[in-house]
């Protein structure tokens, strides 16, 4: 449902919801014993694993997601590494969620961590958003757990108070209204701000918009010109109070991705990435079964130590559902470009990340039999598969090629990845 609305606001009635530190702060809220202790949530905690979220104790101490984990030790010698388990933050996210939804019916999941809550058709029953803001921490703590904590902004629009989360944590709680707007871009840059990157910061540089103050202040027709799309003009509506154009709480995929940073045990061999990247396709494979959809475009993206990247797109016809199918085809394409260039290999021990994609969606229903091949009897066996695996468990029932002594694919999961939830 699409809840965008281009009318002037200036009234605070949208709550955006930020969970401070949330995978760390799961882990500390199951173990009594890592409460206070500075905490780093990773994929692999051998030396080069990577953290991706540190406890609010971590981050005091110099942390940041992203770090390898040996650089963390150097500067906190007492961080706690943590495997991460993606099962305990998806049921934490589902009892936030829940949670908020006792407040009003009108909340959309922003991402795992992340949530909004929009009172703009509930203000007679809710007069002061703030108090529903202290009313919503007391409600986390008391039902989805007493060491979680969030920052929560208000503001006229999704944008604003996404903003507005940001200025305090941990623990925050900040409103954003047209009269203390300005006080708060100015203490801000322009990456500083949800969606601009640097590229973006640097486009907007060179057009002489220099700080987010400058930005509110742009016209449309110029920021439309400097941006070269309509995002231009988007950023004018958020920063000036003129509508919403973040609800859009629409379901529907415009692709899906299946991506893994590869360590350097998996890329030790040829047939441990092979592996890793069946496993994508799989993954894949399970996330179009269940939402109904086949795909009609594939493509692998691959990057290297050193910076260069590999990537190939296979129009699919007709579409294509089965993971193994999509194996093959990516294959196929790796040994034609293995002929065309017999030194290069796209999958190499200095491969540190692969990504997988599928996108331009086709619902199963609609997709066309195929002239010369009967495909009605595997696909419906496929959906049979992951009907057991939902009912009995994901290991009680796998595929040969899913058998492994010493599995390279683990479950994991990225913060704005709530859609299969």
């Amino acid at each position: 449902m699409n809840r965008n609305r281009l009318h002037t606001n200036t009234t605070p009635t949208i709550l955006f919801v930020d969970m401070n530190s949330f995978f760390a702060s799961c882990e500390q809220q199951v173990n009594f014993w890592l409460r206070g202790r500075p905490v780093g949530v990773c994929v692999y905690t051998g030396r080069h694993g990577c953290v991706i979220s540190p406890s609010v104790e971590a981050k005091l101490r110099g942390v940041k997601t992203g770090m390898r984990l040996d650089d963390a030790m150097v500067i906190c010698p007492d961080l706690v590494p943590v495997e991460t388990h993606p099962g305990r933050y998806r049921e934490f996210h589902v009892k936030l969620i829940a949670v908020l939804r006792t407040f009003c019916d009108d909340v959309l999941p922003k991402s795992i961590d992340e949530a909004v809550v929009d009172l703009t058709n509930y203000q007679l029953p809710y007069p002061d958003p703030k108090q529903v803001a202290y009313a919503i921490k007391r409600a986390i703590r008391e039902h989805v757990g007493d060491y979680l904590r969030c920052s929560i902004g208000i503001a006229p629009n999704v944008f604003l108070a996404k903003l507005a989360s940001d200025v305090q944590k941990p623990d925050g709680l900040t409103l954003i209204t047209p009269d203390t707007l300005d006080g708060v871009l100015r203490t801000l840059r322009l990456t500083d701000l949800p969606g601009i990157g640097q590229r973006m910061a640097d486009r907007l540089q060179r057009h002489n918009i220099n700080t987010p103050i400058e930005l509110r202040y742009s016209t449309p027709d110029h920021l439309k010109a400097v941006c070269q799309s309509v995002i231009g003009w988007r950023w004018h509506i958020r920063l000036n109070f003129g509508g919403e154009v973040d609800l859009d709480t629409s379901e529907h995929y415009k692709s899906m991705s299946a991506m893994r940073t590869i360590s350097a045990e998996q890329r030790a061999t040829l047939d441990k990435l092979d592996a890793l990247l069946m496993a994508l396709c799989l993954t894949l494979e399970r996330r179009m079964v269940k939402h109904g959809i086949f795909c009609q475009s594939l493509s692998l993206s691959c990057r290297y130590e050193s910076g260069q990247t590999y990537q190939c797109e296979i129009k699919l016809q007709p579409p294509r559902q089965d993971g193994p199918d999509l194996y093959d085809l990516i294959q196929q394409r790796l040994s034609a470009f293995q002929q065309r260039h017999p030194r290069q290999m796209v999958l190499n021990s200095h491969l540190r990340s692969m990504n997988v994609i599928v996108s331009r969606f086709v619902l199963t229903e609609q997709v066309p039999l195929n002239l010369f091949e009967d495909t009605t009897r595997k696909d419906k066996l496929r959906q049979t598969l992951y009907d057991l695996k939902a009912k009995f468990g994901t290991e009680k029932l796998i595929r040969a090629n899913e058998l492994s002594d010493d599995p390279v694919y683990r479950d994991v999961i990225g913060f704005g990845n709530i859609n299969d939830l």
